[in-house]
Parts: structure tokens; C-alpha cells; sequence
């Protein structure tokens, strides 16, 4: 069991085909060049990627996004836990946060060490496509509309490419953010994750274009049988000529190629399917208008396993807790 290199890790997940997106270790090294360390542990047929974070005065945070499972169950044993602890304590943690790689209906109460968490750091609540079968069957399985929506855009002269036009994109994400009122990070974040992980054939940018000019783009990601889409942006020219559903589309069909069985919508409101069906249509704040388009694609809703945290300092992590709260209340 040992604190392993960056091409150790990659060789380790060869063996690995379930863990997710965030578990690779172009991952980690995206999030490194932004802030964060990270640091990857393996003992045999188990290992983990987890993310520090410094703070004040030397001490971090440590996470561990989307813990890379055996088969999506927790095959850690106590020793690999010790170490993690260990790994956690020499880098000063006050707490390590997990976003098990779980849904919220399955089992992790034998997780007594942690507590439920107050925050989450990936969105919880997505809606997960199935994209097995034939072309013919994903498309069934959407509502009419959306259907009637991707025919349109071809019908209208939409087409969707690959791309690598970063600035171009980073202008599309900063229109969307600003019409959608959600975060947006810088144009070296969306270029270096493009630079990590397309050339590993894991990440490809698409836009949809009428006339040569880009309408939307989006960022998807593959491995295994999950493909996830991140990261997408469209403009506020050609709306009528529907392109983002065609784009969405078309990343559907570039991960089914791939292998994959399930493509993850990624990040809809937190709220009950009953709440969302009820209100979807009347609300356009946060990510309800969001919900609105991906409802259509006729994916099943699902909710992540609540965030746990496991505590090394109470005191700073009470100090942690406060300064966050204080943050959302302001």
C-alpha cells in the first residue's frame, strides 16, 4: 500500500472500468493546476484519488470525488482506511469529504466514521439516459417533442461537428452563464481540461453550427460504459432552429460508439420528481430551466448519495462550517 505516481494511477484504473470520470487522473490533474493537490493511493485491486485544498495556516481539505469502487460497492477494507486517514492527517486535513459513487437508495451505513454532510461539491440530482439498443430506441424512449426538437434542427440546417475551438466556447459559456445565472470558469480551465483528456479519446467538444457560425457546444466525457456530459453553452442567436437538442443528441450517439449504455445529464434542481414536474414549467431560476430541456431526453431520475465527511479537527471544521454558511447567506 503506497502513495503511487500519476502513470501508476492511469495503470491501476486500466483494471478499473467502472470508476467514474473524476476518479482519472487527468482529473486530478485538472483540478491541480486550479488550486488543488492530488494524491493517489492503491493496495492491489483498490486505490483512490483524493484532492487537497489549502486553507490558512497549512491546514486543507481533503475530497475524494466519486470513490473509485469495484464494482460501485465499497471494497475498501479498514487498513485501506487508516491510510487514507494517514495520507489525510500529513497533509494537515481538517476533514475529508466523499461523494460516494453511489445512489441515494443504496446502502452506506457501514460507514460509521463519517458524518452526513451539509454540502456537496458535485451536483446530487441528474437524470441518467439509457442509451442501449438501437438509434431507433434511445429516440422512443424521449418525449415527442424533444424528438420532433433534434428532426427540426436537421430539418433547419443544423450541423454538428467536432471542434477545438476553445475561445470560441469559453464566449458560448460565458453568454450562458450570464443568461442562466450559473458559474463559469476561466478560459485556461475548459483549454486544459480539453488539452488532459481528449487526446486519451475519453473527451471530444462538439458544436452545433447553422452556417458556419457556432450555436451551442458542449463537452462530453466516456469511460466505460458512462458517458457524462459536463460542460455545454449555447447562444442566443437561431433559438427556433433548435440546436442544442441535435448537439445533445449527437453526444449521445458519439458515446453509444464508445461503448457506453448510460449517458449522465449532469446536474438538474435538487428537488423530488413530484416538485419538479409540478413546478418545471412556471420556474426559470437556479437550474429549472435546465430540468425543462433535459426532462425530454426521457432519462430516470436519480439522486447521488448524500456527501459524508469525516472529521479530524471538530473545532476548525465547526470554524469551516460557520465561514461556509456565511458565505451562502450573503
Amino acid at each position: 500500500m503506497s502513495e503511487v505516481s500519476l502513470t501508476e494511477w492511469n495503470q491501476f484504473l486500466q483494471g478499473q472500468p467502472n470508476a467514474h470520470i473524476l476518479q482519472t487522473g487527468e482529473w486530478g490533474e485538472l483540478k491541480s493546476a486550479f488550486g488543488w493537490k492530488a494524491i493517489r493511493v492503491v493496495n492491489n485491486d483498490v486505490g483512490v484519488q483524493i484532492l487537497f485544498r489549502k486553507l490558512l495556516f497549512g491546514f486543507t481539505i481533503a475530497y475524494i470525488p466519486k470513490l473509485a469502487f469495484r464494482d460501485k460497492r465499497f471494497a475498501l477494507s479498514e487498513e485501506f482506511w487508516k491510510e487514507i486517514d494517514n495520507v489525510c492527517r500529513r497533509h494537515r486535513a481538517i476533514f475529508l469529504k466523499i461523494e460516494p459513487d453511489v445512489w441515494s437508495d443504496d446502502d452506506i451505513s457501514h460507514l460509521s466514521s463519517f458524518i452526513l454532510s451539509k454540502q456537496n461539491i458535485q451536483p446530487p440530482r441528474t437524470i441518467i439516459v439509457d442509451i442501449r439498443g438501437s438509434e431507433e430506441d434511445i429516440l422512443a424512449r424521449m418525449k415527442q417533442k424533444c424528438r420532433y426538437n433534434i428532426h427540426l434542427a436537421e430539418k433547419k440546417g443544423v450541423i454538428v461537428r467536432t471542434w477545438d475551438d476553445l475561445n470560441e466556447f469559453y464566449k458560448l459559456m460565458q453568454v450562458t452563464g450570464g443568461r442562466d445565472g450559473f458559474g463559469v470558469h476561466s478560459l485556461e480551465y475548459y483549454r486544459r481540461a480539453y488539452e488532459l483528456f481528449h487526446p486519451t479519446g475519453i473527451c471530444e467538444l462538439l458544436v452545433a453550427e447553422f452556417e458556419n457560425k457556432p450555436l451551442a457546444a458542449l463537452m462530453v466525457f466516456a469511460r466505460g460504459k458512462r458517458a457524462w456530459y459536463i460542460y455545454g453553452a449555447s447562444n442566443d442567436e437561431e433559438r427556433n432552429r433548435m440546436p442544442t437538442y441535435l448537439l445533445q443528441w449527437e453526444a449521445m450517439r458519439w458515446s453509444k460508439a464508445r461503448g457506453c449504455e448510460e449517458y449522465d445529464l449532469w446536474g438538474i434542481p435538487d428537488e423530488n420528481e413530484a416538485t419538479l414536474e409540478a413546478q418545471f414549467e412556471n420556474r426559470n431560476d437556479g437550474l429549472w430551466g435546465v430540468y425543462r430541456f433535459k426532462r425530454g431526453f426521457g432519462g430516470e431520475l436519480k439522486r447521488a448519495a448524500q456527501a459524508m465527511d469525516k472529521v479530524y479537527n471538530p473545532w476548525l471544521y465547526r470554524v469551516y462550517l460557520w465561514r461556509m454558511a456565511g458565505r451562502e447567506s450573503g
